[in-house]
């Protein structure tokens, strides 16, 4: 998939920073909900009966869509439906990216469901010495566990860390040290004492082994769900944004607890991902054959429907009606009766803004000039956002779209610039969606006419009007080009320049004399549109060349300064990986790094860049200011 420059808006903080200031409230966060606004009601109803109707016997539901399609927010709905219900649950919702690098997630799952159960029982005033044994069993994993990668670190030089470098006396186990002899008789024998004794957190067992601990981990969860007589539902999150190693160091903890007595999985993933992270992992593993390994994990397999047209209009006109002023009550019955109109549309049944302003009245919801306008956009930019076009009905890429129009028209406010909103959505459509070359004969169009007209678009438009079909050549020749001028608003007379002008100046694109290779443009638009996930394109940013990597850094630092609070943000990955690929950037952004105000350091990103060969540079220079003692404690213990 293609991301449009143009189309990476403002970090959430940023957004809600606007957002506050009470003018400008047209903002939409990509954050995942439990209120339905895709439809999703009975798909989520289907699958709450599965988990609520299985007698006791285990289920494994795997949820499968793609990048944005509404996995996260189908998976919270289901756990409101559950928690509706009559049956009791215990809910574990499990995000494995967030431990990558910090812990086995093997050992991370197993004992987050321990703690869940733990903390029911307490609620609950009863007694579970089955769990806390149960948590004993996996701190003996985890440093049995340790214990290997000790062995492997003696054999190959790698550094040590976490636990182990705690078996050197380093209490906060971030020494980056490489072993030498004496160090090695000291970790052996540490290792076999630790093990042994689990660090004072185990009973010491005449024989352990992991079969016998897994099948102990087993038993005792069992016997803990059957004392409390109550499911456990573990709902996994974002495992296709983990690296292959934690990926599959959390199915297998799955396979551990799969199957049990009262239990249900659901599994949200990109099953595409998931199957490449399979065949990364074991090595010359036949695709055919890592496509096995995690089908037998899924029970019910379950494909995020893709949203049909009248959902997308749905979806659009719910997000409007959301940031209106209607009371929230009111606001749940519009959605309610919206979502209710949508289950007969597959026999034609008319939809559209009309229908939707209707049922608003009947309930007796004031519908306001502003929003009736924007409701019927909706109407006429639906159709291109369906599969046909680069937004793909894709719900993430179709708010970002609607943030877009905000967004540009927000700073058009600020510039004294009146956008018409209709106009400005179908400008940026044309740059969202069509090619590069029809995007760039538009704007070269409009900068040689002395009004910022369009010719192009004129003559197009005129012929449309006579009832003739211009000829098949130039842009022309697009399918997506000859739906987008054929679409309503008009813009032959039209002065564009101004909707090019907040375009070009206010959102990250290339400027006149910048030049970058295909490739990196395509990696750019990618890790500006999701920069939790650069690391996964590591390799391809590798490959690129120096001027590329400059270029890139550039672009993302200008999206970087936006940023209030620096913690762990989302687009310092993409800022890390980029100076991977090319380490003479690493001054760059450790420069940029000591230059952020030093009440907007938190001692989060310590941890996160400490290993990072410029990361010292960074932290002589907020050793040097007024920054918090948690994040000089933090430096002082690197």
């Amino acid at each position: 998939m293609t991301f449009k420059l143009w189309a990476v808006l403002l970090d959430p903080a940023y957004s809600y920073a606007y957002k506050n200031e009470g003018e400008f409230n047209d903002m939409w966060s990509d954050n995942e909900t439990s209120r339905d606004f895709l439809n999703f009601e009975a798909l989520a109803t289907t699958l709450t009966g599965i988990i609520a109707n299985t007698k006791g016997e285990p289920v494994s539901i795997g949820v499968s869509g793609s990048w944005g399609v509404g996995k996260s927010s189908l998976i919270k709905l289901i756990r409101e439906k559950s928690e509706r219900s009559d049956q009791k649950f215990i809910f574990v919702e499990f995000n494995a990216w967030l431990y990558q690098g910090y812990d086995d997630a093997k050992a991370s799952l197993l004992e987050v469901v321990a703690i869940e159960l733990e903390q029911y029982a307490l609620k609950n005033k009863t007694t579970l010495d089955s769990i806390t044994e149960v948590l004993s069993r996996i701190n003996w994993l985890r440093l049995a566990t340790v214990g290997v990668g000790l062995t492997a670190t003696l054999t190959t030089g790698i550094p040590l860390g976490g636990i182990a470098a705690k078996l050197l006396g380093d209490q906060d186990g971030s020494t980056n040290q490489v072993v030498s002899e004496f160090d090695s008789e000291k970790i052996t024998d540490s290792v076999n004492k630790t093990v042994d004794s689990g660090m004072g957190l185990i009973k010491r067992a005449k024989t352990k082994s992991p079969p016998k601990e897994i099948e102990a981990i087993r038993k005792g969860f069992e016997n803990a769900l059957k004392q409390l007589d109550v499911t456990l539902v573990v709902l996994i999150d974002d495992l296709d944004r983990c690296l292959p190693q934690t990926a599959i160091s959390t199915l297998e903890a799955i396979r551990l607890l799969l199957f049990l007595k009262n239990t249900a999985f659901v599994i949200a993933a990109d099953t595409a991902i998931i199957k490449h992270a399979v065949s990364k992992h074991f090595e010359g593993m036949e695709e055919k054959i890592a496509a096995s390994y995690f089908d037998k994990l899924i029970q019910i397999p379950v494909a995020v429907p893709k949203l049909s047209l009248p959902d997308i209009k749905a979806y659009m006109s719910l997000l409007y009606i959301e940031n209106s002023d209607i009371d929230k009550n009111l606001k749940e019955e519009v959605r309610k009766t919206i979502c209710d109109s949508l289950k007969r549309t597959w026999d034609n049944q008319k939809f559209d803004a009309t229908d939707i302003e209707k049922r608003m009245k009947n309930l007796g919801v004031k519908v306001t000039s502003h929003l009736h306008e924007q409701l019927q956009s909706v109407d006429r930019l639906a159709p291109m956002m369906t599969a046909d076009t680069a937004i793909e009905a894709n719900p993430r890429l179709i708010k970002r779209f609607m943030n877009a129009i905000s967004f540009q028209r927000d700073i058009g406010k600020i510039l004294d610039i009146n956008l018409d909103e209709r106009i400005l959505a179908k400008f940026l459509l044309l740059e969202r969606c069509g090619s590069v070359a029809s995007f760039d004969a538009i704007k070269k169009s409009i900068s040689d006419h002395p009004e910022g007209h369009s010719k192009i678009i004129e003559d197009i438009e005129l012929r449309l009007e006579e009832g003739k079909l211009p000829e098949e050549e130039g842009v022309y020749k697009e399918d997506f080009f000859k739906k987008w001028v054929a679409s309503k608003p008009y813009l032959k007379e039209t002065d564009l320049r101004p909707y090019l002008y907040i375009s070009r100046e206010h959102a990250p694109l290339l400027a006149s004399g910048e030049r970058i290779s295909t490739k990196a443009l395509d990696l750019l638009e990618a890790i500006i549109g999701e920069p939790k996930m650069a690391d996964s394109i590591q390799e391809d940013l590798n490959s690129l060349n120096s001027s590329d990597l400059h270029l890139m850094m550039q672009k993302v630092l200008e999206i970087a300064r936006r940023i209030k609070r620096w913690g762990i943000p989302d687009i310092l990955t993409a800022c890390i990986a980029i100076c991977r690929a090319a380490p003479s950037l690493g001054d760059k952004l450790a420069t940029f790094l000591g230059e952020r105000p030093p009440k907007s350091i938190e001692p989060s990103i310590v941890q996160l860049i400490k290993s990072e060969p410029w990361a010292q540079k960074t932290f002589d220079i907020w050793l040097s200011k007024d920054i918090s003692s948690p994040v000089r404690i933090a430096i002082q213990k690197v």
